[in-house]
């Protein structure tokens, strides 16, 4: 993952908010490079069980929605931490999407939602898939109550 000079932080950031996370060891520039040195160049963090890289890359490259990591959540408090830990200091997108602080994107996602877009009876998809694009952060209920009328 390439951060402009903010690795530390949004690692640290990152582990503080997702459960069986930890921050590993950074690398730092040395005096080889004398603008930056002392400065973290690269390392390593771990979110949920999943290791990461990241590079203090500069600000050449920024993140885009092009690339997102899905939070699959059990139930609405799950969505509703994750949504508010993580949409502070960032933004609010539709659809379950939003950006951090950091620029990077996330899908919060209810396991429930996906049972209701893929439901068999098309119009109960169709209900909550309707439902679902008038929404920024997913609530459960009011999918639930979408469908409910079908």
């Amino acid at each position: 993952m390439w951060f402009d000079k903010n690795l530390e932080e949004a690692a640290e950031f990152y582990a503080s908010v997702f459960p069986n996370s930890s921050v590993g060891e950074f690398t730092r520039y040395t005096d080889a490079n004398p603008d930056v040195a002392g400065e973290v160049a690269y390392g390593r963090f771990v979110l949920d069980g999943n290791e990461f890289i990241g590079i203090n890359g500069g600000p050449i490259f920024q993140f885009t929605e092009a690339v997102s990591f899905e939070v699959r959540c059990a139930d609405q408090d799950e969505v509703d931490y994750y949504w508010s830990k993580l949409t502070d200091g960032g933004q609010e997108s539709q659809c379950g999407w939003l950006k951090d602080r950091f620029g990077l994107s996330w899908q919060i996602v209810p396991e429930r939602l996906y049972e209701l877009v893929e439901d068999p009876n098309p119009a109960r998809a169709t209900a909550a898939n309707a439902a679902m694009y008038k929404m920024h952060k997913i609530v459960v209920a009011e999918l639930e109550a979408a469908v409910a009328g079908v």
